[in-house]
């Protein structure tokens, strides 16, 4: 069988082994309930309690900050809804930018229609937005802003320091989804100066099924699952013990090695946009310098779906996603590239590369050889018969 190259770290990555021997530990040994008072409760209380401590250390963050949930998508909606329901008194307007993450566009359109108003900022060409742009979208009913630190399409980091900032300079309460950061790029929640902050083990080599939410005190957020009282009252449910262990291991390893991880994905990165700007008919998509390390984006002239894309690169033995829809036979495109002003017909088209620790230097070429490759192929196959 042909060498697999997996290069869609962006969409989930290979748990650490490290966070799967201490996960391994945790369902051997520490199985208890950890609201019980036995031995093998209070064990698994304090392994979520050590992983809160080392998470909140991580970010920079008080261990009393740090929820445990579900993953990315739960910390978004429940970062966004806590934020608005708790200021809807003083007001009902929301800001957020137009290449935000289904999980964030989804919840701000539930918050219209219980009739809140949502403004989304556009971006420019590389996918940023400016903090001139948002400080003329705020209004005096505006009560949460939210951007996320790095695009989740093109890779694109935003200056969400500036934003905070600005947001902090009117007593707006500012939410950051992370989830594509986290591990990746140093994050210090109050340097960044961010009210409210997601992130999702999954992407930095840990379990799925596990994430965070940042909450800065004093702000306490509402409940958005009821039940037994968990994770301090504020969000209900037996914890998933051994899923918060891998997301502590995972991120501890994934800052531990991110420097040098980050200069070689710097460098296997340079390789392959030098290869693919060769490609006739080939445009990188995003900031060239200020993007997620190995985090590539490309769209390509002549190629109807990048489904089609993909699926040749797969025959090949390489794994890669589209900026379009999730679905293969989706018509639609990137709402990501389509608020960065490319044609729907771009948007159809695009790759997205995404390398992580686990990628070797002579991926960089291999995967450089294929897409050129494939890209010739469906281009003589007239692929826009698709």
């Amino acid at each position: 069988m042909a060498r697999q190259i997996y290069a869609d770290n962006s969409a989930t990555t290979q748990v650490a082994e490290r966070a799967v021997a201490a996960m391994a530990r945790s369902l051997r040994e520490d199985y208890g309930n950890p609201s019980a008072l036995y031995d093998r409760g209070t064990r698994a209380k304090k392994s979520v309690e050590d992983a809160r401590k080392d998470v909140a250390r991580a970010l920079g963050a008080w261990s009393s900050e740090i929820y445990f949930t579900s993953g990315g998508t739960e910390s978004d909606n429940w970062a966004l809804r806590a934020a608005a329901m708790a200021k809807k008194g003083q007001g009902r307007h929301l800001i957020a930018t137009a290449v935000e993450h289904r999980a964030v566009i989804e919840t701000l359109r539930q918050l219209e229609s219980e009739g809140f108003e949502v403004t989304l900022l556009a971006p420019d060409r590389e996918g940023s937005v400016a903090p001139e742009a948002l400080e003329k979208a705020i209004r005096p009913d505006t009560v949460l802003i939210s951007a996320m630190l790095a695009n989740n399409v093109v890779g694109t980091i935003l200056p969400v320091k500036k934003l905070a900032a600005v947001a902090r300079a009117r007593k707006i309460l500012f939410h950051a989804d992370a989830v594509q950061a986290v591990g990746r790029v140093p994050i210090d929640v109050r340097d960044l100066g961010v009210d409210l902050l997601s992130l999702s083990a999954h992407k930095f080599h840990g379990p799925k099924g596990v994430g965070a939410l940042y909450a800065k005190a004093p702000f306490n957020p509402p409940p958005l699952i009821r039940g037994g009282g968990q994770e301090r009252g504020a969000r209900s449910g037996t914890e998933n013990v051994p899923g918060i262990v891998g997301l502590r291991e995972s991120l501890l390893e994934a800052l531990e090695t991110m420097e040098e991880t980050a200069r070689r994905l710097a460098l296997y990165a340079e390789r392959i946009v030098e290869g693919i700007a060769r490609i006739p008919g080939s445009y990188l998509t995003g900031s060239p310098s200020r993007r997620l390390p190995g985090h590539l984006s490309f769209v390509f002239d002549g190629i109807f779906h990048g489904a089609l894309l993909i699926n040749a690169l797969n025959e090949r033995g390489i794994s890669a996603s589209s900026g379009a829809a999730c679905s293969a036979a989706s018509k639609e495109g990137s709402h990501v590239l389509a608020a960065m002003g490319y044609s729907e017909k771009a948007s159809l088209c695009a790759l997205r590369l995404s390398l992580s620790r686990y990628n070797a230097e002579e991926d960089a070429s291999e995967i450089v050889v294929a897409v050129a490759a494939c890209v010739a192929e469906l281009r003589r196959k007239k692929s826009f018969a698709y």
